[in-house]
């Protein structure tokens, strides 16, 4: 009986509570994809693997550091495998076309991110083209990319037109990998710049460096660092995750005002809901104290204007959550390739569903209360 005398109440006036929940849904929807955005910002330091450590030039990523060094990194205790990779940042038609590019040596890359699936045909394909490239999924999508394309990019850091042939596209082991890079030869690169600028050959952007205990990460970074200090190119080396989130740190104040805005904006519906619900209690005052007439005690007029916010607040949610699959579907396709990686995440659907359940709740607190103490006589006197 209760249940039906909630809903019954919360849509006596149709408008108001139409529009209570039009505004709820605007906010559990800007909620859910502002937290998704933000979650997308950190997609590649939460997808970093432990076992994974970066070399870098310790002054910065801008200065190189010597080919030679791979094999004596090779060589300290604790270290499986290394791979060598440089950005590229090649420009695609028109410069606003960005896109993740790397060079890299494929043989021991490819075993360092078994998270890069490719079909047999694939990786044998790429791996015999010197001038072959693998691209993700997402980057394919985007661009019309497909095998046996060429790709012309004009180099930025790297001088001149590089003309690449599509050999692979490469899917995500899970949902959170990064499927909109472009992976080409290191060999390639290194030996064109060889012919062109030749004081630039034989350098390497990054090594990365998988550890064959992971537990052991910081001690073999210090061993690699020492191994280089007071050399000409000494190195930094950190964990995969440390690496990414040094990148998220230069744009941190987007971050943190994106998060104010996704709480901001709960707020202002809060605000709005709680105005929403006092106006309920206050017109229905004589309503209240004739129920407490008949016998039924402040808990249960407190249960009604609960149940009518909690079932005004829950529809507004479950429309606002339903929502949030199909927007951030859109918004990823129309950002392409600037969030690699855009999932709505359990854990914000579990925000979305708080943030609809606290403001259902909290704006319906001073109105029950105020209801529960109205003295039958003067409630009878109210005229609303």
């Amino acid at each position: 009986m209760i249940l039906a005398l909630v809903f019954r109440n919360a849509f006596r006036h149709k408008l108001r509570t139409a529009l209570t929940v039009v505004g709820l849904t605007v906010a559990v929807l800007a909620f859910g994809l502002l937290s998704t955005v933000i979650e997308a910002w950190y997609a590649g330091a939460e997808g970093a693997s432990n076992a994974r450590l970066i070399v870098r030039n310790s002054i910065s990523l801008v200065f190189p550091l010597p080919l030679t060094y791979e094999q004596k990194i090779h060589q300290i205790d604790g270290v499986k495998a290394v791979s060598l990779a440089n950005w590229f940042g090649g420009i695609y038609k028109d410069p606003k076309n960005f896109f993740v590019q790397f060079a890299i040596d494929p043989s021991t890359y490819l075993d360092l991110y078994p998270e890069f699936v490719l079909s047999d045909v694939d990786r044998r394909d790429f791996l015999r083209d010197r001038k072959g490239v693998m691209v993700g999924e997402k980057l394919a999508a985007t661009y019309g990319f497909k095998r046996g394309d060429t790709v012309t990019l004009k180099g930025t850091i790297y001088p001149g037109e590089w003309d690449f042939v599509v050999r692979a596209i490469y899917t995500g082991r899970d949902a959170r990998t990064d499927v909109a890079q472009m992976l080409f030869h290191w060999d390639y690169l290194n030996e064109t710049m060889k012919v062109r600028v030749p004081r630039r050959g034989n350098q390497v952007g990054v090594y990365i460096v998988e550890v064959g205990d992971p537990a052991r990460a910081a001690e073999v970074s210090r061993a690699i660092d020492a191994e280089f200090r007071n050399s000409n190119a000494e190195t930094l080396t950190e964990t995969e995750k440390a690496f990414q989130l040094g990148f998220v740190s230069m744009t941190e104040a987007i971050v943190v005002a994106i998060r104010v805005v996704s709480y901001l904006v709960i707020f202002i519906i809060l605000a709005v809901m709680a105005n929403t619900m006092a106006m309920t209690a206050r017109e229905r005052t004589a309503e209240y104290a004739t129920l407490k007439a008949l016998g039924f005690g402040p808990a249960f007029v407190m249960a009604l204007i609960y149940g009518e916010s909690l079932a005004i607040a829950g529809i507004g949610g479950a429309v606002g959550i339903a929502l949030t699959f199909p927007v951030a579907d859109a918004f990823a396709k129309a950002m392409g390739t600037l969030f690699p990686v855009f999932v709505v995440s359990k854990a914000t659907l579990c925000w979305q569903i708080a943030c609809a359940a606290a403001v259902g709740l909290v704006a319906a607190a001073l109105p029950a209360f105020n209801a529960s103490r109205v003295k039958i006589v003067d409630g009878l006197r109210s005229i609303g």
